[in-house]
């Protein structure tokens, strides 16, 4: 276990030095010690994984045998495996301090335990926030809490009460969650879609994406509203709990976040790679703040506690390293192998609609998660291949904030991504009947409201 961990830190650090001062030898380094990390795996991956494995195998013998110089463009994939690697370990190290966190327990206690009536935003804003630093950890932590705190006692014995509370407290947390790739700059969509398009920066994407979460999220807090049910209850003796601790930690994110844009602005490095060093940094000094007190501001002992804690925090992330790095490796190849002379097909069904292409990039990531392919394969190919055939009106922020809503609406909808098994296995409710009977007013409402923001916003 902890040669793995060791591998996985010498990827991150060879990664990191190479895209910050440009040094070959070491990102040749961090790839063969990603080679040695996943020998060490021993074939322990998900269907997904493996899967995504056999096919970058393929394609690597594709490449040998099609392409004059294969180990150049093999190389220039591998440091894409390498530098998603590097993206997954990195927000990884954000999840220590927060899981160690009083001030997370109370945001938690306080969004769940607010009225009916302000439960929704409430709880689908605060895991849209802690998504940021938790990831689909944020998931794990608060469908715990939602099925400690949603008992038959507290629904006063009414078992269709409790169900109701359920079924709007899991879709605002799921929801909430999809927005955090939207929101954060420091999030993977907007990882994936910078590294591909190195024209694009974050404050060009920023008006889409944002217009584009606050429409998800006046959406689903109104169909929330509508589906009820509102039960007629006495007021509770106990006022709600303050919301004190959630600004406290939009304080903290806020510090994370300026954190990464400094780095980017001093280093003049493109916010992905400021965000691999801004997130370690901001989670070494979260970490050390909370160990303050046992002298010299916390740093020995915030290093004894990741030297100690790293193998169990990166352990669970094996999975994900390798879906998105194989992803990203497949996208370079392929954008690579395919000429633009071959796309006639897309071209076809493209050209055509102009910037309304962008609409049908975004219902692309979302129905084909539906069938089982990750929305990172989808976007990784897309905004590789759909820049090439350069249709009128569809600018690189127009394609690339589509193709990240597409992402979060397979978030929402897909029974076969992980956050809705993850739902499904607190609640013990099929994800089919999350996604498609739960979700279903909230997708007819959404899907043409973000399809005309795409249409329209450009004006």
């Amino acid at each position: 276990m902890r040669w793995r961990t060791g591998l996985l830190v010498v990827v991150m650090l060879t990664t990191l030095c190479h895209l910050v001062i440009g040094s070959p030898p070491l990102q040749a380094l961090g790839v063969f010690a990603l080679v040695g990390y996943l020998i060490t795996l021993k074939g322990n991956f998900s269907s997904m994984a493996y899967g995504l494995l056999l096919v970058a195998g393929l394609l690597t013998l594709v490449v040998l045998w099609r392409t004059e110089t294969p180990g150049r463009l093999l190389f220039e994939a591998a440091g894409r495996f390498a530098f998603f690697a590097t993206f997954v370990v990195a927000l990884s190290l954000l999840r220590l301090p927060a899981y160690r966190s009083r001030l997370v327990r109370r945001c938690g206690g306080a969004m769940l335990l607010q009225p009916p009536g302000r439960r929704y935003p409430i709880l689908s804003t605060g895991s849209a926030l802690f998504g940021i630093i938790l990831n689909i950890g944020v998931l794990n932590l608060f469908a715990g809490m939602i099925e400690k705190s949603n008992t038959l006692a507290a629904a006063r014995g009414r078992a269709w009460v409790r169900r109701a509370r359920q079924r709007r407290m899991l879709l605002a947390l799921l929801r909430g969650f999809s927005l955090a790739p939207l929101i954060s700059p420091m999030g993977i969509g907007v990882a994936v879609v910078l590294s591909n398009l190195p024209e694009l920066r974050w404050l060009d994407l920023a008006p889409y994406v944002i217009g584009a979460s606050l429409v998800i999220f006046l959406v689903g807090w109104g169909v929330d509203h509508v589906t009820g049910p509102h039960p007629v209850t006495q007021p509770s003796a106990q006022p709600a709990p303050s919301l004190a601790p959630l600004g406290q930690f939009c304080l903290l994110l806020l510090g994370i976040v300026s954190l990464v844009f400094l780095l980017a602005w001093v280093l003049g490095l493109r916010l992905p790679i400021a965000a691999l060093l801004g997130a370690p940094l901001g989670a070494f000094a979260w970490l050390a703040w909370q160990r303050r007190r046992l002298g010299q501001l916390g740093v020995p002992a915030a290093l004894a506690t990741l030297r100690r804690q790293l193998p169990w925090l990166l352990a669970p992330s094996a999975n994900e390293i390798v879906v998105l790095g194989a992803a990203g490796y497949l996208g370079h190849l392929c954008v690579a192998l395919v000429p633009v002379t071959s796309l006639g097909p897309l071209t076809t069904l493209f050209a055509p609609l102009g910037a309304a292409s962008a609409v049908l990039a975004m219902l692309l990531v979302m129905g084909l998660a539906q069938v089982g392919v990750n929305p990172i394969i989808t976007v990784t190919l897309l905004v590789g291949l759909l820049p090439e055939l350069d249709i009128a009106g569809l600018t690189p922020a127009l394609l690339g904030a589509s193709l990240m809503v597409g992402w979060a609406l397979a978030l929402m909808s897909s029974p076969m991504t992980a956050s809705m098994l993850i739902l499904s296995r607190f609640s013990g409710v099929a994800s089919t009947r999350i996604g498609y009977r739960w979700n279903a007013r909230f997708l007819l409402a959404c899907i043409p409201l973000l399809s005309g923001w795409f249409l329209f916003a450009p004006w």
